[in-house]
């Protein structure tokens, strides 16, 4: 119940930071703000979730003194990449941000930093069942962001950059638990692997390009020459729609120790269900998300992020639809990472996103599709795909299972 409720509280505090922003700054002047969170959906996915399930599968399958001999391993990884990050974001900092000075890309490398500090902290209080201060920390995060958008709201300030740095700002919560990084001494158990990062190399590439499909389209549509109104319109779409999507993603950590369990215990029977499950409920959640986002999208965004957010009935319907899709797709990743299948999640994201993007280009050469719609279609189709696909390799690994002890 508590880390439902953390969950959820964490995506209206996220509605609401990005909706102040939108409202103080106006559609244009947020854009630069709007790529910076689709960035931080990126580290989410590639830095936040990996660290945060593999601590936990971890200390569940393996021991925390594994966990405490690759956490400089970890750091140093983690310090190389928010540089790479930071620099590569220097070199596209006009047609991603708009603007010519150092502060986006800068910011880049500390949410980088950030995201994979606090997926440590989470996966440490998760491992040891603290999942009230895994609560705690989803609603603190963008608590604080939110405390202080509006204090910049109030103050008058009508800078893009300030607005960015209460982004960055949200993990100094990770500061409240350090105990979370702190593990017990101990013999390394026999079968346990040596480094983090066959686990981690295969959760954050899948999770990367997942959270890429997600959320990456305001990036997307800025590189493709999408007005700055068009991009935000965009990233406010899917910030509503991906609601549940957000509360999933929090409740999945009090989900990877129980599905490891059941993997290590061969239960091929709980997890089948557990798949087919799945399945029906995403069938049954579309069939009422497309419908009643066309209906009621268009007025949800003017209401929550301002009159000149505007977005299609037909738009808003597919955006609903493939972020509830999206919710499966999470669901069958946990399964598999549970049964140490990281490779097959990351090769059927690769082929779906793939495919995806094959139609993406083949639409470019058609005047007559917008550039807005191109990137509508094919989030739909990636995630679908991926669907069928992560289903696919769901079933395959479950049937590979020994039976119950």
């Amino acid at each position: 119940m508590r880390l439902g409720l953390g969950s959820a509280g964490n995506g209206l505090l996220a509605y609401l930071v990005f909706a102040l922003t939108t409202r103080v700054l106006g559609a244009e002047r947020a854009a630069p703000v709007s790529v910076l969170w689709s960035y931080w959906a990126f580290a989410g996915a590639a830095f936040t979730f990996p660290l945060q399930h593999w601590a936990t599968r971890t200390v569940e399958a393996h021991g925390e003194e594994t966990v405490r001999r690759a956490l400089p391993q970890v750091a140093a990884v983690t310090s190389a990449a928010a540089l790479v990050l930071g620099v590569l974001a220097w070199s596209v900092r006009m047609p991603l941000f708009g603007r010519p000075d150092a502060w986006f890309p800068v910011m880049v490398g500390l949410v980088t930093v950030g995201s994979a500090t606090i997926g440590l902290v989470r996966g440490g209080l998760a491992a040891r069942d603290r999942l009230g201060g895994v609560a705690g920390s989803l609603v603190a995060e963008n608590g604080l962001r939110c405390l202080a958008v509006a204090a910049l709201g109030l103050a008058g300030v009508d800078s893009a950059v300030p607005f960015g740095l209460c982004l960055v700002a949200g993990h100094l919560v990770a500061l409240a638990w350090p105990s979370a990084l702190h593990y017990r001494r101990g013999p390394v158990p026999v079968g346990a692997p040596a480094t983090p990062f066959g686990f981690l190399a295969g959760a954050g590439a899948a999770q990367l390009v997942a959270q890429t499909v997600l959320t990456g389209g305001p990036v997307v549509l800025a590189l493709s020459g999408g007005a700055p109104r068009q991009v935000t319109t965009l990233f406010a779409a899917l910030a509503l729609f991906r609601a549940p999507y957000m509360l999933a993603l929090g409740l999945v950590a009090a989900l990877t120790a129980r599905v490891t369990r059941m993997a290590v215990g061969g239960h091929r029977d709980r997890l089948r269900t557990l798949l087919r499950g799945t399945l029906a409920a995403t069938a049954a959640g579309a069939l009422l998300a497309g419908p009643g986002a066309a209906w009621l999208g268009p007025w949800l965004l003017r209401l929550v992020f301002g009159a000149d957010v505007v977005l299609g009935r037909w738009q808003a319907g597919v955006v609903a639809v493939a972020c509830t899709v999206a919710i499966a797709n999470l669901l069958l990743v946990v399964l598999a990472l549970a049964q140490d299948r990281a490779g097959s999640v990351a090769a059927a994201w690769l082929v779906s996103v793939l495919a995806a993007a094959a139609g993406f280009l083949a639409l470019s050469g058609w005047n007559e599709v917008d550039a807005s719609d191109r990137v509508v279609w094919a989030f739909l189709v990636a995630e679908t795909l991926a669907l069928l696909a992560l289903a696919a390799a769901g079933a395959r690994s479950v049937r590979r299972l020994g039976p119950a002890a």
